[in-house]
């Protein structure tokens, strides 16, 4: 697993952290932070208001606050990406606090697929040594506190399929997330909405 990933099982009870609402391409995203690590990541929401109640029901008790340079770089390494400048983020600090060791396992697979790659759910399961685990793999990256930063969205349902996605947006940012990396769904030549008709295709 890459170093910069921690999972502090006792940062719960301490300070809420703090957060900070940036632009990008596909909308106001959040980063969230404590200390020195990032542990929190939120995609668009119908607005400003709705993010900020979304990020008080995750973090209770967090600020929003101006960010430190290491929170604002990775938020501009974030809307780069999101702008198709593509940026690997597996060198940030991030904890996932409170993780388990099979989440933060999961959590590490996904990140190891490239950008303009996906992977499905048992793809998951067997990278992390539990090849009958699809089903929880699914659960672990529905829990994942920091999307994009942890790139669950590049995890299908395979036979064409996206599966859930637990972020704002739900499958919709999904698919636009996807379309902005033009993925490829596992095996596959062409990019993911090569075949779609245009009625279905993100927008």
């Amino acid at each position: 697993m890459p170093a910069a990933i921690t999972s502090n099982r006792e940062a719960p009870g301490r300070e809420a952290g703090a957060f900070f609402l940036f632009d990008t391409a596909l909308g106001r995203c959040a980063l969230v932070w404590r200390g020195g690590s990032i542990i929190g990541a939120a995609l668009p929401e119908r607005d400003d208001a709705a993010m900020r109640r979304s990020l008080f029901r995750r973090f209770p008790g967090a600020l929003e606050a101006d960010p430190p340079t290491f929170v604002r770089t990775a938020a501009e390494r974030v809307a780069r990406h999101l702008s198709g400048h593509f940026s690997d983020f597996s060198d940030l600090p991030v904890d996932v606090a409170g993780a388990s060791d099979f989440e933060r396992a999961v959590y590490a697979a996904a990140l190891a697929i490239p950008c303009g790659e996906t992977r499905t759910y048992g793809d998951l399961a067997r990278a992390v040594g539990q090849p009958q685990a699809a089903q929880a793999v699914g659960v672990a990256l529905g829990r994942n506190p920091v999307p994009i930063l942890v790139p669950c969205h590049r995890i299908v349902a395979g036979a064409g399929r996206t599966g859930g996605f637990s972020a704002a947006g739900g499958v919709a940012t999904k698919f636009r997330i996807l379309e902005i990396e033009r993925a490829k769904l596992p095996g596959e030549g062409e990019g993911l909405f090569a075949e779609l008709p245009l009625k279905v295709k993100p927008r």
